[in-house]
């Protein structure tokens, strides 16, 4: 097998792997999740709001008061729905799987143990 084909078979494992069924899923949720994407966007255009309000000569102290008492209502919202909490830890998780393959991946071509432990080892290349 050449190394495309390895990474080809490596990249159809992956796929399959639930920390990756679970971040589709949490995309798909997400996605799915009207209310909170209203609210992201009202969170992108309250930021501009208020940028440009900072940058104004003749800026409104009380205007920039109450947009980002606006953004922090909603910042905590968003943060806090349970679909961008599971989007978030999914994506974690695959951040995690992948570092973990990469230093699989570099343990095999150097040799050297990676310099910080996943804590499963089924993904070491071994540090005893």
């Amino acid at each position: 097998m050449t190394i495309f084909e390895l990474a080809a078979e490596l990249g159809k494992a992956l796929k399959n792997d639930e920390k990756l069924v679970r971040l589709e899923n949490a995309k798909t949720a997400y996605e799915a999740e009207t209310e909170l994407n209203k609210k992201m966007i009202e969170y992108e255009v309250q930021q501009k709001a208020l940028q440009l309000e900072i940058t104004r000569e003749d800026r409104d102290t009380l205007l920039i008061d109450n947009i980002q008492k606006r953004i922090d209502t909603l910042y905590r919202e968003i943060m806090e729905h349970p679909v961008f909490v599971e989007l978030n830890d999914a994506q974690a998780e695959v951040n995690e799987l992948m570092n973990a393959v990469n230093q699989t991946i570099s343990f095999q071509i150097t040799g050297e143990v990676p310099s910080s432990c996943t804590h499963d080892c089924s993904t070491c290349g071994g540090c005893h």
